[in-house]
């Protein structure tokens, strides 16, 4: 019994010993990790900032058709409305000529 009080502790001091030099060699490994990791976030920052003006190109481009389009909807839908309105004019003026 006194052998397992003395010997337990002993054996529970080496395997925290133990755990707290994987936790060190682990952090240690992460931190190399993370910074790697930084060293191809920051490349492919750079390469993206390097095409940014060719998406603002495209941007302007699709932004001036997509106004272009609005335009020809417009007009042709106007277009559409006048030819119903005056079809509609005219029925009406019909019914109050046959009314009178």
């Amino acid at each position: 019994m006194y052998f397992l009080q003395d010997f337990l502790p002993i054996i529970i001091y080496i395997l925290l010993i133990i755990l707290l030099v994987v936790g060190i060699i682990l952090g240690i490994k992460a931190i190399t990790a993370l910074g790697k990791v930084e060293k191809v976030v920051d490349d492919v920052n750079k390469k993206v900032e390097s095409l940014n003006s060719f998406f603002s190109i495209i941007d302007f481009t699709t932004d001036k058709i997509v106004s272009l389009s609005d335009k020809v909807i417009d007009v042709i839908s106007l277009a559409f409305s006048k030819l119903f309105s005056h079809k509609k004019k005219i029925k009406k003026t019909k019914v109050k000529e046959d009314e009178e």
